[in-house]
């Protein structure tokens, strides 16, 4: 057996299937065997994979047991000469495996070979080349004098920014995502150090590596697709911490006590630092926006109310008192609006703050018209807010953009698509576009030869993109178009759009616009109710249902069986306990929802007839197809089944 590959997997199906496509293009023509060891992913990755990779060896763990040692299960197993550990999140091209095997062959001192690597969008990834960590080299890293001086000998030696990325080197450190060793090299020196839960093993083994007298190689004729972000969020306070443990527990390992201690304490500054920095990307991300917003929406309507009497009636004397109740109202009112309108969705859309902003104003407008007259003050100064509210709110978007705090979403409506494939190709991506219930529509293709009704072919990608507003590539894999190409591609065109990739015979479209954010991923399963708005909407259904039914609690006694029951059911979906309409059981792998009291068809648990197959079914089809209009429907029909358990 030549080449033993292992992936171990944590929650990332649809990367990992396109991953061991690619590798199994790439094992083509020599003895090889793969391994995936899969770590209690929840995202049904064994009924999803298993089935389609029957050449492929599956390890199923009963919990998370970490990177290190689950790489060390399959290591035991494996009988190739060498060995390659793989993330999941990476595509190789066809001939990768044999340029490694080759180049490793011809120098007998080698031990190990990591890979250039490119990120989502055809960046290369600096971590491809590495230095061994020292209290120095991770100063000027930790002191941005790294980021700074990338091309320093002195400042920017962490990621070896002075090696030229388009030749071969001697390096000191592999990237866990791509680490090619010999077998004999692991038998002498062993595995993966497990006490290194995540992070930090791959530098242990590359420093051990060295240790036994040999050299580790940083491999540039070959390029990987790294997608990043996908098994770990990068910029989560718990990955600091984690990294910075680890970076700590190798120094400890392996440097003197007084080097170790000046690490330690760098560490340390280093952890506390960037968890800082964390606490506030997340803060105003998840709590802080609407806040923040709150008090810029409330100023705004204070310097309208300024500059109306200032400039425009500074005869007029207004009642600070109400003013401030009105402004609180409006500013409420603009935020609830905001919320169900998408404005603190993941990804920010300028139609969503356009359109809140145009609701507010119309429904803050309309309360207003219908005030007692004592109460009114001017609909000048509340059309002049809210106009203000909407260009702070834009000025404020754009320096969040700028500061990478959130990130910007293309607009379906607006998305200009087009493949890099076959004609059959863009039926099949308009067809999972449809199944996941995508708008966007795929607008042409460019194809790997001269054919009929295409846009052009693969080498007038640069002229299309030129005279053209495309704004997302789909690369669809396939013989007349290899990984090995779609590779070459994502490097000359990624700077420019935002590609996606199709591997052949695969259900999904995946891709990363950013190394530090998790992926996405469409596919024929994508559900609907995994959908934030429609987790909103749905929300605000269960909400408005139990309060209207509290306020006409008296008169369940004549028309419900149940009312006792049903006051207990109205107060827990009111309490966010229970959902009216969900799933008839807990299912892996499906969107979080709370407890139901009817199940998908408006049935109570108890009574329905369905066995676990088809209440599986049934759960799917309702998470796969959710529209709000159903849950509404369904309760209002089921009136008398909501007191029932």
């Amino acid at each position: 057996m030549q080449l033993s590959v292992i992936i171990v997997n944590y929650n990332v199906k649809y990367f990992l299937e396109q991953c061991l496509l690619s590798v199994h293009k790439a094992i083509a023509g020599i003895q090889a065997e793969v391994f995936v060891v899969d770590n209690a992913s929840a995202d049904g990755s064994r009924s999803y994979l298993e089935p389609r990779f029957s050449n492929t060896r599956f390890i199923w763990n009963s919990e998370n047991i970490g990177f290190g040692k689950a790489c060390n299960q399959a290591l035991q197993l494996a009988s190739g000469d060498y060995i390659l550990f793989l993330n999941p999140d990476t595509i190789v091209p066809e001939d990768c495996f044999t340029a490694c095997i080759s180049f490793l062959e011809q120098r007998a001192n080698a031990g190990a070979l990591g890979i250039r690597m490119l990120d989502g969008s055809g960046n290369f990834l600096p971590e491809s080349k590495r230095s061994f960590p020292s209290p120095l080299t991770s100063f000027y890293k930790l002191s941005g004098l790294s980021f700074l001086f990338p091309k320093s000998k002195t400042f920017g030696r962490y990621h070896l920014g002075y090696l030229n990325e388009q030749q071969n080197h001697e390096i000191d450190v592999l990237a866990g995502a791509f680490m090619f060793i010999k077998k004999e090299v692991l038998d002498k020196i062993g595995g993966f150090d497990e006490n290194f839960f995540m992070y930090g093993e791959d530098v242990d083994l590359s420093y051990r590596i060295q240790q036994a007298a040999y050299k580790n190689y940083y491999f540039s004729e070959r390029s990987i697709l790294h997608f990043k972000g996908e098994s770990t969020k990068k910029s989560s306070v718990n990955y600091v911490r984690m990294f910075y443990v680890a970076m700590s527990r190798f120094v400890q390992k392996h440097y003197s006590t007084s080097k170790a201690g000046l690490f330690s304490a760098l560490i340390n500054a280093a952890i506390w630092m960037r968890a800082f920095l964390s606490i506030i990307k997340r803060f105003i991300q998840r709590i802080g926006l609407p806040v923040l917003d709150a008090l810029l929406i409330f100023l705004s309507f204070w310097l309208a109310k300024y500059v109306w009497v200032h400039y425009v009636r500074p005869e007029t004397v207004y009642i600070n008192e109400l003013l401030l109740v009105s402004f609180t109202g409006f500013t409420l009112l603009f935020l609830t609006v905001s919320y169900y309108t998408g404005l603190y969705e993941k990804y920010f859309r300028a139609k969503n703050l356009w359109r809140s902003t145009i609701i507010s104003m119309l429904i803050i407008l309309a309360a207003y018209s219908l005030l007692p007259e004592r109460f009114r003050f001017s609909r000048g100064i509340v059309l002049t807010g809210s106009v203000f509210s909407y260009f702070i709110l834009n000025v404020w978007r754009w320096l969040l953009l700028k500061t990478e705090v959130l990130q910007k979403a293309a607009d379906e409506a607006d998305h200009f698509s087009i493949v890099a494939g076959t004609q059959q190709d863009l039926h099949t991506i308009n067809q999972i576009l449809k199944d996941a219930g995508k708008q966007q529509v795929v607008q042409g293709f460019v194809s790997p030869f001269n054919e009929e009704h295409s846009l052009g072919t693969i080498n007038d990608i640069s002229k299309l993109l030129q005279n053209t507003p495309v704004k997302e590539l789909i690369l669809c894999e396939s013989r007349a178009l290899p990984f090995a190409q779609i590779i070459s591609l994502y490097e000359q065109t990624g700077k420019e759009i935002k590609l996606r990739l199709h591997a052949a015979t695969s259900t999904s479209i995946i891709g990363s616009d950013s190394k530090n954010e998790a992926g996405e991923v469409l596919n024929s399963q994508t559900y609907q109710l995994a959908r934030a708005v429609n987790q909103r909407i749905k929300r605000l259904i269960d909400v408005g249902i139990a309060a209207t039914l509290l306020l006409l609690f008296p008169v369940h006694f004549i028309f419900n069986q149940h009312p006792i029951k049903l006051l207990s059911h109205c107060l827990q979906v009111l309490l966010a306990q229970k959902t009216w309409i969900g799933y008839s059981a807990e299912h892996v792998g499906l969107p979080q929802i709370k407890p139901s009291v009817l199940g998908p068809a408006g049935v109570p648990h108890r009574q329905t007839q369905l066995n676990a197959e088809g209440l599986l079914l049934a759960d799917e089809w309702y998470a796969r197809e959710y529209k709000p209009a159903y849950d509404l429907q369904t309760i209002l029909t089921s009136y008398k089944k909501l007191g029932i358990s």
